[in-house]
Formats: structure tokens, sequence, C-alpha cells
């Protein structure tokens, strides 16, 4: 069992990684923003900062499965960055299957009105959202 408190959720892209988190009660997630790949001080730092100023107790990463239920070449690497995280945090780091989380928040910005550049800077964190929500219901923390 894990501490009580939010879980920080993360949605690997090549360029931004988007960030959500969860209340302390584990009910609900919402958007934080994204981390952008390759800039200093560098993703795994800039992950480890917001796990310490957001209080999170444990980390979930979306883990791109097929939809046949494969694991390809963006899976090993969601494992690889979770494995390389696991170095600078002290939280556990969960995987959870992201099929259609991205498919989803776009769905989700296009009936909210969100068009072009602001829908894209948006959605990367809006996906990380849709991974972490489908964690704390799978796990019943939604009441």
């Amino acid at each position: 069992m894990t501490a009580p408190g939010p879980v920080l959720g993360l949605d690997l892209g090549n360029a931004r990684i988007g960030v959500a988190i969860s209340d302390p009660e584990r009910r609900v997630a919402v958007p934080v923003g994204t981390v952008h790949v390759g800039r200093p001080p560098g993703e795994l730092l800039a992950i480890a900062e917001l796990v310490r100023e957001r209080g999170a107790s444990l980390i979930v990463i979306g883990l791109p499965v097929s939809l046949r239920g494969e694991h390809g070449a963006r899976a090993g690497h969601a494992g690889a960055f979770a494995g390389a995280l696991a170095g600078v945090v002290k939280v556990p780091i969960e995987l959870q299957d992201e099929r259609l989380s991205t498919v989803e928040a776009e769905r989700a910005l296009a009936a909210a009105g969100t068009r072009g550049r602001g829908r894209r800077r948006v959605v990367d964190a809006s996906a990380a959202t849709v991974i972490l929500q489908a964690w704390l219901d799978a796990r019943g923390h939604n009441g």
C-alpha cells in the first residue's frame, strides 16, 4: 500500500510530457501542464521538483499499449523512463495502460471548443489527466 496523498500522472511524448495531479483523497485528476523534453534541468529533475512541490506520494506513467494489447517500442520507452525516474524520486511509480487517452483528450477538448494551437498546448496535460483518472477509477478512489 502506498502512502496517502496526491498522485502525479504523466503522459510521455517526444517533445512534451503531459502532467496531471489528483486531489489528496485520490478521487479526481486535474491537468497541471507540461514538462518540455530535453530542456535544462532535464525532464527527470523537473518531474522530481513537481513531486516535491505538489506533495505527490506516487507517480502514474501512461503505458502505450496497442489496441491488441501488445507492447512495442513506445511501451519500452515508458518502462525505461520509469526506471530512470525511479533513480531521482523517492516515491513509487506505476504504469497505466493509456490506450486511446490522447484520442479521448482530443475529443473532450474539441467538444469544449478548444481549437488549433490552444488545443495542441493542452492536449498533453489533458491526456495525462485521462490516464490518471483511469488509474484512480480502477482503484475505486473516486468515491
